[in-house]
């Protein structure tokens, strides 16, 4: 990295920092981002994670925070089956490992601790927090309240594994105060309803928190670095957690405590609300971590959740509302963000659009993964970096949503000529239509534009409104076809479907109608008809939908699964489940519900929104046409954004 050019485009970024007694070489702080899985069942360090950790360094951040490991014996603090351990002092070789490799980049080296209290107790069965609150998230443990012996203990559990992160020559810990993981559990009058000195008002609910940075303090030294990640709104007002001012308040409590550092997150998993989604813009959270910094003055301050855009970083650090620009899920998707950035590309950083598959392959106990980065969690093995080709090939891409512009862009990457065949007149796909999600829809465009950067970049050529035949094929004589022709909708076999009241999802979401008072009725749900909903609800419009399925949201991912049922509820969409359309008439339709009886709903707008299929016919034309032929994303088989991005890049990075 050009620190002199850095320092150029992003002065305050770039600008060095200061954290207890060390100087930071820049204004970044890599955030631990949970876990990621990748270790193994025992706690220990796995060779993919330590790849992973080389990228995470060569990010080059100022602080570098390790995954949160467990501290404790037992295994109640254990929230993910694969969560490294550091509650013995066998982990410390497997932890020493990774702080030199953060250290070999220059970055301060933090161990996060992260005790999961209320969402702890994986392989137990149970878990613990200060008092037996019943669980809101069914998949966690029951919980149980701790004694008196048992807080101490867990104290003490902190204080031990700050000395073996301290062993493993880290510069200081973080412990894990946010989400509902223990230190919250106590912080929060929603889980601490308790009635001794541990229980009670703010400054009690607090001690624990205090205890813990004290006992770190005393056995690792005054020097140790103490972080802790407290919440600026927990989210959590519906089951009476702390107010915004009591967030601030416990903030000031860990200053006073003796902490080097507050890393400032938002919400709890149980949130209502979202965080960290695409619904959520950039910016979003900036005023509560400024409204912090007014009132925290004597320790540093860093803040990330959702700020993907380098130029809201800078200036949030320029006007004082923060000191370090935290970040977590926009290096998962592009772990160049920070070369980009101080190279002045900032339209080349491949954006974070908020998918959250990290989050809901960590809830179901697997590997995290980015949507847009297939490298994540293969960093180690050698068929997904994108090397020199052996030999150039002319390449011919059929389909220009985000499977094939991936494959594109990667195959030109290798060295081949890539050329993109587009039949409508824009590339994007099934995103331009996914774009008009009611709320964050603007980050799928955003994306759409980076891959239109990227082609111009690589040179890549695109055919627009022309469709790839036989005849084409022939005629350009490609080595190789990639066939990325997407998913369709098909009119069903309803009577009445060819009537001029109906419509197809793709081609109205891709229109975007502005429609007012008008009777909307949308047959399937999924991902596409409840998009499709939303957006003419959202409008005023009241708006139905008809499925076949026991719910709507069949095909839609675990993190987005609630925002859409919040959506429904939000704009007043009349849902049918278990339900069949007879016949669409004139004036609306007619349906067959469950227990077999016949509903009328009027409509002046028809919607088929489902099922999707695959368009595959050219892959068998092409058999004898080309020397390689492959099929990737919805034309395989209709799913998911990350399988499209995936196939696209492990198709394109072998070729």
């Amino acid at each position: 990295m050009d620190l002199s050019v850095a320092r150029k485009n992003f002065p305050n970024i770039f600008a060095k920092g200061k954290i207890g007694k060390h100087e930071t070489m820049n204004r970044v702080k890599w955030a631990a981002c949970c876990v990621s899985n990748f270790c193994n069942r025992d706690g220990s360090y796995s060779e993919r994670e330590y790849a992973r950790d080389r990228v995470i360094a060569d990010m080059e951040c100022g602080i570098v925070t390790n995954q949160g490991a467990y501290p404790d014996k037992l295994g109640l603090g254990k929230a993910y089956w694969t969560q490294v351990s550091i509650n013995d002092d066998k982990f410390i070789p497997g932890l020493r490992n990774v702080s030199d490799i953060f250290h070999n980049t220059g970055g301060i080296a933090i161990q996060q601790i992260l005790h999961a209290g209320r969402y702890g107790g994986i392989d137990l069965g149970y878990c613990i927090q200060p008092s037996a609150v019943e669980q809101t998230l069914k998949h966690f443990r029951p919980p149980r309240e701790m004694t008196v012996d048992q807080i101490y203990e867990t104290i003490q559990d902190h204080a031990d594994a700050a000395v073996r992160a301290q062993k493993a020559n880290f510069d200081g810990v973080e412990a894990a105060s946010f989400m509902g993981y223990i230190m919250s559990c106590f912080l929060s009058p929603y889980t601490n309803r308790r009635t001794d000195e541990w229980g009670g008002s703010v400054e009690k609910r607090g001690k624990f928190m205090v205890e813990i940075v004290k006992a770190i303090k005393k056995a690792c030294g005054e020097d140790f670095l103490v972080s802790v990640r407290l919440n600026a709104t927990e989210l959590m007002e519906e089951y009476g957690g702390n107010t915004d001012d009591e967030c601030i308040v416990l903030m000031e409590m860990a200053e006073a405590a003796g902490v080097d550092l507050i890393s400032i997150v938002i919400g709890w998993h149980e949130s209502r609300r979202g965080a960290l989604g695409r619904d959520v813009p950039y910016d979003n959270w900036v005023p509560l971590a400024a409204n912090a910094k007014k009132r925290i003055k004597k320790v540093p301050l860093s803040f990330g959740p959702r700020l993907a855009d380098p130029r809201i970083a800078e200036r949030a650090i320029g006007e004082g509302w923060i000191d370090f620009w935290e970040i977590c899920r926009p290096g998962l998707s592009d772990p160049d963000i920070l070369q980009k950035t101080a190279a002045g590309l900032v339209e080349e950083i491949k954006p974070c659009i908020g998918d959250l598959m990290c989050l809901s392959k960590l809830f179901a106990n697997q590997p995290y993964i980015c949507t847009l980065n297939p490298m994540l969690g293969h960093e180690m093995e050698p068929e997904y970096h994108i090397t020199s080709a052996a030999r150039k090939k002319k390449v011919i891409v059929v389909g220009g949503g985000i499977a094939g512009l991936e494959c594109a862009v990667t195959a030109s990457q290798r060295g081949h000529e890539v050329i993109v065949y587009e039949k409508k007149g824009k590339v994007g796909g099934q995103v331009l239509g996914a774009a008009r999600e009611v709320k964050g829809g603007e980050n799928l465009i955003e994306l759409i534009t980076y891959y239109e950067n990227q082609l111009k970049k690589h040179n890549i050529k695109v055919y627009l409104n022309t469709e790839f035949t036989k005849k084409v094929c022939q005629d350009e004589w490609p080595d190789v076809v990639v066939v990325a022709t997407g998913a369709t909708i098909e009119k069903p076999a309803i009577p009445g479907a060819d009537k001029p009241i109906v419509s197809m999802a793709f081609d109205v979401l891709e229109a975007n109608p502005k429609v007012t008072g008008k009777k909307v009725v949308v047959i399937e749900g999924g991902k596409v008809g409840l998009i499709t909903a939303e957006h003419f609800a959202a409008q005023g419009n009241p708006t139905w939908v008809i499925t076949g399925d026991r719910r709507a949201d069949t095909d839609v991912s675990t993190t987005f699964k609630w925002r859409h049922a919040a959506w429904v509820k939000e704009f007043g969409i009349k849902v049918l489940t278990e339900a069949k359309v007879a016949e669409i008439n004139d004036d609306g339709v007619t349906v067959t519900n469950s227990k077999g009886e016949t509903i009328s709903l009027e409509a002046d707008i028809i919607i088929i929104a489902g099922p999707r299929k695959s368009v595959q016919g050219l892959f068998t034309e092409l058999e004898y046409l080309t020397d390689e032929v492959y099929l990737i994303g919805d034309s395989v088989l209709p799913r998911w954004m990350h399988t499209a991005v995936h196939e696209g890049y492990k198709v394109g990075v072998r070729i």
